[in-house]
């Protein structure tokens, strides 16, 4: 042994710096694991504050320890992301080593409002608690080992095989598919003494919503909020605008009072039809013809009402199936990049739209982008309500399947009447040129009111006359293989 102050040998340097490396990776676990006291929304209003929380007072009178979900429905501007965002990580940083999930609409919804916003979960996290943001993955690790997972409502299966202690649920009511919620989250939620689920949304009487709301046995707690209750957090120029825009209306009471609308009467569509035959993507059938319709907007500005962009399909059982509404407020040209990419992937037969409000352009506009994607021009020869009331009858058949949930496109639906003097809106109408331009629902043949085909060999649609040449084609625009003209072309 060496004298006390004479140099060690190195086996013995190493074996003390391996010892002291050890106590301080034991000294760092035990720090990890204690919960970190963190100050929680110290300017929330008492309906921000969770039910079980003492200082939490939404009108019920009570505070509420028993919930399993708490279902925060508001108005625009409430401050609904922020309380989701805050209790998602104060939970997190509660329970070293636990996995936590955030679910939005779309991934895009998830990241750059759940996560990356400016009331999100980064925004939400206090000096010290973050560790790593896998942006790609849309993975937060904390610095006491939980981790907070993003997903998207539009892919019920990734969730499945997670093991979540709790969850943050964006903008229920815009969810697509409902299965998100009952094969992927809830299925997930199987960690923790208590999982529980924070729901933060705009009210919309989905079948979902409806559900939560209609529970009696103690497991939901609901909160209701309006715009105005943060109006002192809200510039004096988006209080403007949502005034301009919703107040005096019966949509205002949806979106700035969250009040959860149902059908109204004199409603064309009833929502009970449409819940009654809503399936799921895995059960579509083999559509024999799929279109387009696009419903214009007269001018492009801020200020522009949407353009109508809804893709439909028929079975060959005259029953009719709402793919897809790509709706959007856009110029023309990116009006025109949608309607393709909506041609392409939904691998449609045809694309119509109205040429009477200022649609004009729509054919040529839509050549430039592709020229080999088949177009028809309609004309309003009638009123809306005798062109939508066909239309709504099939629906009250139930001969008409939204595939998923479109919540916008059945706002309007169920909203609009005949007898309310307004505008139609652009999602309906789309809607209702698709479904009507779809023989097999009614009468008629597609050939003959369209002069399309069905390439046998790429099963994609096209015109049969060129219309530069305007000769009959013999080869597919596609994939050039040999066609037949329809036999039913005069």
């Amino acid at each position: 042994m060496p004298a006390e102050g004479e140099p060690r040998s190195l086996a013995e340097l190493k074996l003390q710096r391996l010892k002291y490396l050890r106590h301080l990776q034991h000294r760092k676990d035990e720090l990890r694991k204690r919960p970190v006291p963190r100050t929680y929304l110290p300017t929330a209003r008492p309906k921000q504050l969770a039910p079980d929380d003492p200082r939490h007072d939404c009108g019920c009178g009570r505070n509420d320890d028993t919930w399993n979900i708490w279902l925060l429905m508001a108005g625009r501007g409430f401050g609904k992301s922020l309380v989701g965002s805050n209790w998602i990580v104060h939970q997190a940083m509660a329970n070293p080593d636990s996995e936590w999930a955030v679910f939005a609409p779309t991934f895009r919804d998830t990241r750059k409002v759940c996560i990356e916003g400016s009331t999100g979960i980064l925004a939400a996290m206090q000096p010290g608690e973050l560790h790593q943001y896998r942006r790609n993955e849309l993975q937060i690790v904390l610095s006491n080992g939980a981790t907070i997972y993003g997903y998207s409502a539009d892919q019920p299966e990734r969730a499945r095989g997670a093991n979540l202690w709790g969850a943050w649920c964006e903008e229920l009511g815009s969810w697509r598919y409902e299965q998100t919620w009952h094969e992927g989250l809830v299925p997930a939620l199987r960690k923790g003494e208590n999982p529980r689920i924070v729901v933060t949304t705009t009210p919309r009487p989905t079948v979902l919503i409806r559900d939560l709301i209609n529970r009696n046995d103690g497991s939901v707690h609901v909160t209701r909020g309006s715009t105005w209750e943060n109006s002192a957090n809200l510039s004096a120029t988006a209080l403007a605008e949502l005034k301009r825009r919703y107040e005096g209306t019966r949509l205002g009471r949806q979106e700035l009072e969250g009040e959860l609308l149902e059908d109204i009467e004199g409603s064309l569509w009833q929502r009970s039809d449409i819940d009654a035959t809503r399936i799921r993507p895995e059960d579509v059938p083999d559509l024999v013809r799929i279109v387009v319709a696009i419903d214009p907007a007269v001018t492009s500005n801020e200020d522009s009402d949407e353009t109508g962009i809804v893709v439909a399909g028929e079975d060959g059982q005259g029953q009719g199936y709402v793919l897809a509404d790509y709706s959007f407020q856009g110029t023309p040209h990116e009006t025109m990049l949608r309607v393709v990419q909506a041609y392409k992937t939904h691998n449609a037969d045809c694309v119509v739209g109205e040429v009477n409000n200022g649609g004009d352009y729509i054919g040529s506009l839509l050549r430039t982008v592709d020229p080999n994607v088949p177009y028809r021009a309609v004309r309003a020869s009638r009123g809306k309500v005798i062109r939508a009331e066909p239309v709504a009858a099939l629906y009250s058949q139930h001969r008409v399947h939204h595939v998923g949930s479109f919540p916008e496109l059945e706002d309007q639906l169920c909203t609009w009447t005949a007898v309310s003097g307004t505008k139609s809106p652009d999602r309906l109408d789309a809607l209702v040129w698709a479904v009507v331009e779809l023989k097999g629902l009614s009468m008629g043949s597609w050939a003959s009111a369209y002069g399309t085909v069905n390439c046998t060999h790429c099963r994609k649609g096209f015109l049969i006359e060129d219309p530069s040449t305007k000769q009959l084609r013999t080869r597919c625009p596609h994939c050039r293989a040999p066609v037949e003209p329809p036999e039913d072309r005069d």
